[in-house]
């Protein structure tokens, strides 16, 4: 069974990826902990550690879902999609890679979105 270690991030989709870096960083004080124009993402710090507020550009979706999701950190994101799916559980998506490792998302059956995230590509 997979561990859980924690919140990761809270994940928001925007349609505009300059405008809401100017909003949560200018207009709100959050700290940007990183901005990743290629990926069309950036991390905002909520107090010392993650959990943080994740921003991705809508025209990066790599499924057709939007809204707020809920990451958790895992050991390897990969290893957890097998093993939800040998569960029963659908994935949304094959496990993609992030910034710093890999991500496979789920939903529940109210299509609330769960990521299971991993730092196996931390530098």
């Amino acid at each position: 069974m997979t561990v859980i270690r924690g919140i990761d991030n809270v994940l928001f989709t925007v349609g505009d990826l300059d405008a809401a870096v100017e909003f949560y960083a200018e207009r709100l004080g959050l700290p940007v902990a990183f901005r990743r124009d290629e990926s069309g993402v950036a991390l905002f710090r909520l107090g010392d550690e993650t959990p943080g507020l994740l921003v991705r550009r809508t025209g990066e979706e790599p499924r057709n879902v939007t809204g707020p999701r809920l990451w958790l950190e895992v050991a390897d994101a990969r290893a957890t999609a097998d093993e939800l799916t040998e569960a029963g559980v659908t994935l949304l998506a094959e496990p993609f890679p992030v910034a710093m490792g890999w991500t496979v998302e789920i939903a529940d059956p109210w299509g609330n979105v769960l990521g299971f995230t991993d730092y196996t590509e931390k530098a």
